[in-house]
């Protein structure tokens, strides 16, 4: 797959997913009208979509079809979403902007935020509920609960961690749950769609997974660093204004950005037995850490 056959496939299955989402969500002019329409601010505001992208290349590494996968990969997205609704509210991160907007709490109020947050985590579910009764909706549902439970475990763990001295070791474990678990759950979920959750592949498709989700964090850490607000659409320097600890203020720049690329290294590593139907992975992969914001 070429780069710009890759372009152009993260331009369709992105149109998919914003098409799929839009008919998840209540109407936002329905009944009550400033909940509906403060869900479709949160979700409809643009973003990467980088976990219904790895829900699709998962699935399609493994021989899925796209009408299985969609409605995993609104169920990622929406549990995203309302995790960033969550984390920008005061008792947060405080944060007033996000993909270059308002955040939900200050377009809207903090009381709309959180039914915001609360409404979006029951529609992932339902997203799974509605799909195909017996042992693969059971694995469906297990493995979105377990990725969600695990990045509120990482919030935690980061909320706690404010203002202290920490190591490598312990900040791997709290991104390993913050931001990795649900990148695991997204390629579990895409993988899951394609087979039974025996199926050895899925074991290749979490190393794989891992190892991007700690290169994502590791890239956040060095954009927080070196783009400005405009670019990343939140604001620049918000994790060193807080005080948390991050790769960049633990290993420097230099060898943040060498870590980041081993990670890589290893995610295509754990792909060397898949075909060139996993290109689509090995290009999230790369873009991980290309990306600007």
């Amino acid at each position: 797959m070429e780069t710009t056959e890759f372009q152009a496939y993260v331009h369709a299955l992105r149109e998919r997913t914003d098409a799929a989402l839009r008919r998840v969500l209540p109407p936002a002019d329905a009944v009550p009208v400033r909940l509906h329409a403060a869900l479709s601010y949160a979700v409809l505001q643009g973003g990467k979509r980088i976990r219904p992208l790895l829900v699709h290349a998962a699935g399609h590494a493994l021989g899925a079809s796209p009408e299985l996968l969609d409605g995993p990969a609104c169920a990622v997205e929406l549990i995203h979403a309302y995790s960033l609704v969550h984390d920008d509210l005061p008792a947060m991160d405080d944060d007033d902007l996000r993909r270059g907007q308002p955040t939900v709490h200050r377009a809207y109020d903090e009381a709309t935020a959180i039914l915001v947050g609360d409404a979006l985590q029951t529609l992932a579910f339902a997203q799974l509920a509605r799909a195909e009764a017996g042992e693969r909706q059971s694995a469906l549902l297990h493995a979105l609960s377990e990725g969600a439970m695990d990045m509120v475990r990482g919030q935690a763990l980061d909320l706690s961690l404010v203002g202290t001295q920490t190591d490598i070791a312990t900040l791997q474990t709290l991104h390993a749950l913050k931001t990795g678990a649900l990148i695991r759950a997204a390629v579990r979920l895409g993988g899951l769609c394609a087979g039974s959750p025996e199926d050895p592949r899925l074991d290749a498709l979490d190393s794989y997974a891992r190892a991007i989700g700690l290169a994502f964090q590791i890239q956040d850490d060095i954009l927080d660093e070196t783009e400005d607000t405009a670019t990343l659409g939140k604001r620049q320097g918000a994790d060193r204004a807080l005080d948390k600890p991050t790769f960049v203020s633990l290993l420097g720049l230099d060898r943040a950005r060498e870590r980041a690329r081993q990670e890589v290294e290893r995610a295509l590593t754990a792909l060397s037995g898949f075909d060139s139907a996993a290109d689509p992975l090995r290009h999230i992969a790369r873009y991980i850490v290309e990306r600007n914001h």
